[in-house]
């Protein structure tokens, strides 16, 4: 794949990522965007549709995850790459999940930063901005 094939689908890649941010009010029903947005340390957590928040989270999680795994392969082009961001993103993704919905039934007035983070993790393809420069440092010593 020459190199301006590459940055186009990588870019593309980029721009959908960015266009799920952009229209994430829209496209997801998650009440805790605004929530965190305002002075969350001391309320309560908004009355929400805890299965319409994990089915949406779940969604956008696997949009970002098929997304940065497609960067991935453009940018590394191995399967292993592949192969091992995916079963990463597995384990992720179950146990980000679980703890997600513990959080969410077990919210106190206040105690909501860690409930923030990792939904920030399945939200927002952090996994991305982790590996792509891991596999990058592990291709320039192999080569």
């Amino acid at each position: 794949m020459s190199r301006l094939t590459k940055l186009f689908w990588v870019c593309l890649g980029f721009g959908l990522l960015v266009l799920i941010r952009v229209f994430e009010a829209d496209l997801f029903y998650d009440p805790l965007l605004l929530f965190f947005k305002t002075d969350h340390t001391t309320a309560p957590l908004p009355d929400l549709n805890i299965a319409s928040v994990m089915a949406h989270t779940l969604i956008r999680f696997l949009l970002n995850t098929a997304i940065s795994l497609g960067i991935l392969w453009v940018l590394f082009q191995k399967w292993e790459v592949v192969k091992f961001s995916a079963i990463l993103y597995a384990i992720a993704g179950v146990v980000l999940g679980v703890v997600f919905l513990l959080l969410l039934h077990n919210s106190e007035a206040g105690a909501h930063i860690t409930l923030f983070y990792v939904r920030r993790f399945l939200i927002q393809p952090l996994f991305l901005f982790l590996l792509a420069p891991a596999f990058y440092v592990q291709h320039r010593q192999l080569n």
